[in-house]
């Protein structure tokens, strides 16, 4: 693949930071990168650098000649007096961009909704972010760089983004480099991950599943060594004593011990446990909406809902910006009256929900964060049974990534994402057992979202969630509903058996063709391959079954090489370096058989 950029010991540094210290890497055709990494950890910069934005204080990027970069910034950087059309197209005739099939995809995509003549001053920000994502996709880029172009994207627009990314930029046409804490996004779209972590950037294979298996081998390994390293110290004072100098070998593992590692890992939940607790904190009623009707200034918005609501209850809600999601949410806790129909509560429900506006800390913006949480309940139950803990304030703020040193930051001095897990804590520290979950997801990042799901997972109590975040949703939710235009427009209630995936085509059967609305699902994608005839289909799944049982073999074989290398005498050299022959002749043959095998896999799916 040709060479596109290289970066070549950049060291970049803050006043009170040092971001990068010596980091190299290049972009090749083809590449799709995913960038994921704490808050603050330099994502930004990085792409910045790479985009010629932000010169480094050390080391230089290198681009090859001709190579065009757009790039689509997490600032809005839109001009106000700007109209629609005039953002995206420029000066472009109407012909030109109209008879371009590549830039109608993207206006249908994103903006069809809107009008070409309108200021940018009257959009709102979801809709300046649809606009400011179209006038980089209709231009002809090399290396296309998106700072978390998820933002303000409902699911079917993260969704549409997906699939133009990947039908516009084809395999081993240009490069891509996507910041964004969606983590369906990463695997949907990249086929590498860098990490920015401890001033280096640290590339994996994969997207975001794969990087999070080879993190956890990763660790693994590094746990390995050091419990290597103190037993050696032990034996060496042994070794010392007869005056022989202590030796140890360091087998390189493969991702299949990762997998070896997570076998015997429990479910993420245990429903019946938790549904049981939530039950007793809840009794057998929570919140019943009976044939519910919502309107607002003569215009239905929701049309005769009937949800029941269960205790234990973890629920996900789908629906386009405008279908009434908010609405339903205000009739379960209570600040929205139907206008038909009737909503029941039960006698011990208590309602709490995490709002986007961060209400719950207007009042503390002077306080430092341990002041905050010094008047609230001394600890904290997570889990049941024999799993339950206690935590303080404290721990659960810790757990949810605060240092100790941060305890004496005012809270107008955080960054969002640390605003918007202390507005968490203060939430559950409240004990409610409804709660809801309105856009949780933004402003933070990939480990502090899993932080976040790791906590509710041993939360015993009925979760209600809206998000974009697919991801997230479909992590901490058992089941799915969607909130879909009935007759007259009005929304309907409708349970998804097929989650995201029936939302999705749910919504490409009923939106019309003249009408699509921006980041619909129903965007054709490209044609796909025709597919296997049956002898052909059987073929592959029999040289499938044989190439398994081959790596079976090979995997057993390398870890016997492995077990003798560490038996060797390491003072026979001879020996080593023919076992060591051995191993690449077996890992050589393993690399191969695995390429085969993912080929296969693509041709039989």
């Amino acid at each position: 693949m040709a060479h596109l950029l290289g970066a070549e010991a950049l060291h970049l540094e803050f006043p009170t930071k040092v971001v990068f210290d010596s980091v190299t890497l290049g972009i090749a055709e083809g590449d799709r990168i995913g960038i994921v990494g704490r808050n603050g950890d330099g994502k930004s910069s990085l792409l910045a650098m790479i985009a010629g934005r932000l010169q480094p204080d050390a080391g230089k990027v290198t681009v090859r000649g001709g190579t065009r970069i757009g790039v689509v910034d997490q600032q809005d950087t839109l001009d106000d007096d700007q109209t629609v059309g005039r953002a995206i197209v420029g000066d472009l005739d109407e012909h030109e961009w109209a008879g371009d099939a590549r830039i109608r995809d993207v206006l249908a995509g994103l903006v069809a909704d809107l009008d070409w003549d309108a200021p940018l001053s009257t959009l709102s920000g979801g809709q300046r972010r649809r606009v400011a994502l179209a006038a980089v996709l209709i231009g002809d880029w090399d290396i296309l760089i998106l700072d978390e172009p998820t933002n303000h994207l409902d699911v079917e627009g993260i969704a549409w983004l997906a699939a133009h990314l990947k039908k516009r930029w084809a395999a081993n046409s240009g490069a891509l480099l996507v910041v964004t804490h969606d983590r369906w996004f990463l695997d949907e779209v990249c086929t590498l991950t860098w990490e920015v972590h401890d001033r280096i950037v640290e590339p994996f294979e994969g997207g975001y599943a794969a990087y999070i298996l080879q993190r956890v081998e990763r660790d693994r390994q590094a746990a390995a060594i050091e419990a290597r390293r103190q037993n050696l110290a032990r034996k060496e004072l042994a070794w010392l004593r007869r005056g022989a100098p202590a030796r140890t070998s360091k087998p390189k593992f493969r991702i299949d011990a990762a997998n070896a590692l997570i076998a015997d890992v429990p479910e993420i939940r245990n429903s019946t446990e938790l549904q049981s607790l939530a039950v007793t904190r809840l009794g057998k009623d929570v919140v019943d909406l009976l044939d519910a009707s919502v309107s607002f200034d003569g215009r239905e918005i929701l049309r005769d809902i009937e949800w029941r609501i269960a205790p234990g209850e973890r629920t996900g809600i789908l629906g386009v910006n405008g279908a009434g999601k908010s609405t339903l949410l205000g009739l379960v806790d209570g600040s929205v009256s139907p206008t038909s129909g009737r909503v029941k509560r039960g006698k011990t429900v208590r309602v709490a929900t995490l709002t986007q506006r961060l209400d719950e800390l207007e009042h503390h913006l002077a306080d430092p964060v341990r002041v905050v949480i010094a008047g609230l309940r001394t600890s904290y139950t997570i889990g049941s049974g024999s799993k339950a803990q206690e935590l303080t304030p404290g721990q659960l703020l810790e757990r949810l990534g605060f240092s100790s040193a941060q305890l004496s930051t005012p809270v107008r001095d955080l960054s969002g994402g640390q605003k918007r897990r202390l507005q968490l804590l203060l939430i559950l520290l409240d004990q409610p057992n409804v709660l809801i979950l309105d856009e949780p997801t933004n402003d933070l990042d990939t480990d502090m979202l899993a932080a976040m799901e790791d906590l509710l997972d041993s939360w015993p109590g009925t979760l209600l969630v809206v998000s974009h975040d697919r991801y997230f949703l479909e992590r901490v939710t058992d089941q799915q509903y969607a909130i879909l235009p009935g007759p007259g427009g009005a929304g309907r209630l409708r349970h998804l058996p097929g989650g995201v995936d029936e939302y999705l085509r749910l919504r490409e059967q009923t939106t019309d063709a003249g009408t699509e609305r921006p980041g619909s699902a129903s965007e054709a994608p490209a044609a796909s391959e025709p597919g296997l005839s049956g002898a052909d289909l059987r073929a592959a799944q029999k040289e499938l079954s044989a190439i398994e049982r081959k790596l079976e073999r090979l995997t057993q074989r390398t870890a016997d090489i492995h077990e003798r290398m560490a038996a060797h005498d390491q003072s026979d050299f001879a020996g080593l370096t023919r076992l060591g022959d051995e191993l690449r002749e077996v890992e050589t043959e393993t690399a191969a058989l695995e390429e085969r095998w993912f080929e296969l896999t693509e041709l039989a799916t």
